[in-house]
């Protein structure tokens, strides 16, 4: 029987993290230490001229099921098949948030031995990143509340119109929609509020467009908040906010340094979500890691037309950043659901599914090279895969000029990926690879949306709300609409719809709101009913976790 994550993880020879910096030309005296194995890098460390002549890998991938299909896993284990070339590789990747550990999809430290460690660490609290963020948002939620509440220095915010929530980073569906202030005068002004996940803040999307500590907090300084009774908007510099905020993010604004299985360095900094937030890790840590290496694995959330789109449109863009190779993770139980197949029948071999359901992907090579960029598709194995249907997959892509390479990183590590690093080698060593935008941010915020809604997701045209144009025409009001755009979609689908799976077409996307992170820069298209606070479903993965006298963790995965 394959042991689990949690038994590889457990079982590999840990080495110090000392170790881990020598081997990218880190001192010990840089490292600001963890423990044993997990340590801070000093932004000092990023040089803008070794940037230049590093190459950045982005993995993404077609549109999941329920339970992903593995770019991290396949993102660290290419990072080790390209360590096993011979390369000094770094794979750069996000923090986990505790909802998902708890919730439905478990850790995201990879699977089977292309992970990082120590996974436990890494998966409950890590650095401390994470509660960073929460205090940081949440200071500013009281000075909100505090303000409404005094006479000394009152801003006179209109409590209707304030769009700060606080967040924590758990799913915990009773908080969405709250009343908060009632119980007497004493404890403020009573008024409708929410929470929403820690990845879903602006705060975690500021402190991943951040270029350094000055940028943080002037970015911070840019949050709005609301108006006041006369129509003024208000920021949070207006409540002098911003230099306590930051203080709390003086470490977390720090890029993380754990390693591999195999021993090699890895770099997690950050974790928006991509369905509702911008889906990449840190400017800083990709930086970092293009400083100290030569080459960077990074992943971008969920399939291409979220985590890809917004890594290239936006993170690109604030970065100045630019992928040399796209690898697209592709598993076959995925072509089977996209195809038809239902979540009993995602192990079952059927040729007849992974062809129909193949038009996702094929969508998704065309994406890719609309930006420039001939990716290279990497199918991560699964036991019940037939060689029928990886060489269907494999011809197909061949047809459309892809390279398509199976990837077994979970059980071989990366002696299961040398293929695939090798493949992604020598399409970057060709020079075929010409990254550009899919769009100039200086186009209306309409003509962005359709730009993403039509050539992205391939749909007809946009149709928005009656309270969608009115938010619209604040946006232009307020000076923000050259900001990039980042659309908050459900993952499931290319379309607004998460039933329309495979390629769906002749349909319109429907913007039912908007919000906008000034301090991030960018604004947000919602689309369809999109959840800032997850819930828990029926049987928790926490049912199943537990810790003995001994301190050994069970049932994390």
């Amino acid at each position: 029987m394959f042991p689990s994550d949690l038994d590889i993880a457990q079982a590999a020879k840990i080495q110090h993290i000392k170790d881990i910096a020598e081997k990218i030309g880190v001192s010990n005296d840089d490292l600001q230490y963890y423990g044993k194995n997990k340590a801070k890098l000093p932004l000092e460390l990023i040089d803008e001229e070794k940037i230049k002549k590093a190459k950045l890998i982005l993995v993404s991938a077609i549109n999941p099921t329920p339970a992903g299909e593995g770019k991290t896993t396949v993102s660290i284990g290419l990072n080790e098949g390209l360590h096993k070339l011979g390369k000094k590789a770094i794979v750069v990747l996000r923090e986990p948030s505790l909802g998902p550990v708890f919730g439905m999809k478990g850790g995201a430290a990879g699977g089977g031995y292309s992970q990082v460690i120590p996974m436990e660490d890494i998966n409950l609290h890590f650095t401390g990143d994470f509660a960073a963020i929460e205090k940081a948002n949440n200071l500013l939620a009281a000075l909100i509340d505090n303000n409404l509440q005094n006479k000394v220095n009152n801003l006179h915010i209109d409590p209707r119109t304030i769009k700060w929530k606080r967040v924590m980073d758990m799913n915990d569906r009773a908080l969405r929609h709250i009343v908060i202030g009632i119980g007497g005068t004493a404890n403020g002004i009573p008024r409708e509020d929410g929470f929403n996940i820690t990845p879903a803040s602006e705060v975690m999307a500021i402190l991943c467009m951040a270029k350094d500590l000055d940028d943080l907090k002037q970015r911070l300084s840019n949050i709005f908040v609301g108006f006041t009774f006369d129509k003024k908007p208000i920021f949070a510099r207006d409540l002098k906010a911003e230099g306590a905020m930051a203080l709390l993010l003086k470490d977390a604004i720090k890029p993380n340094l754990v390693q591999t299985l195999e021993g090699n360095p890895a770099i997690l900094h950050g974790g928006p979500f991509a369905n509702i937030a911008q889906g990449t890790n840190t400017i800083l840590a990709t930086k970092m890691g293009l400083s100290l290496g030569d080459y960077v694995v990074t992943e971008a959330g969920f399939g291409a037309d979220l985590g890809a789109e917004k890594f290239m449109n936006i993170k690109c863009g604030y970065g100045k950043l630019a992928p040399d190779a796209i690898v697209l993770v592709a598993t076959i139980r995925a072509l089977r659901h996209h195809g038809g197949a239902k979540k009993d029948e995602y192990n079952t071999p059927s040729i007849d599914k992974v062809s129909k359901g193949f038009q996702n992907l094929e969508k998704h090579i065309e994406n890719c090279k609309k930006f420039g960029i001939t990716p290279v598709v990497a199918i991560n194995f699964f036991p019940n895969d037939t060689t029928e249907e990886i060489e269907y997959v494999q011809k197909q892509c061949n047809q459309l000029g892809v390279k398509a390479i199976v990837s077994y990183g979970f059980a071989k590590g990366g002696e299961g990926t040398k293929e695939l690093a090798q493949t992604v080698v020598d399409i970057i060593e060709s020079g075929v690879n010409h990254f550009k935008p899919l769009y100039d941010w200086t186009l209306s915020v309409e003509e962005k949306i359709n730009c993403i809604a039509t050539e992205i997701y391939g749909a007809d045209g946009v149709e928005y709300s009656s309270v969608a144009r009115t938010q619209l025409k604040m946006i232009k009001e307020l000076g923000y609409d050259a900001l990039p755009v980042c659309m908050a979609k459900t993952q499931k689908s290319l379309s607004d719809k998460e039933t329309a799976i495979g390629r769906p077409k002749g349909f319109i996307i429907n913007v039912r709101e908007f919000e906008f992170a000034a301090g991030a820069g960018f604004i947000i298209p919602i689309l369809g009913d999109m959840m800032r606070m997850p819930g828990l479903p029926a049987v928790p993965a926490s049912e199943h976790m537990d810790i003995d006298n001994h301190g050994k963790i069970t049932g994390l995965s």
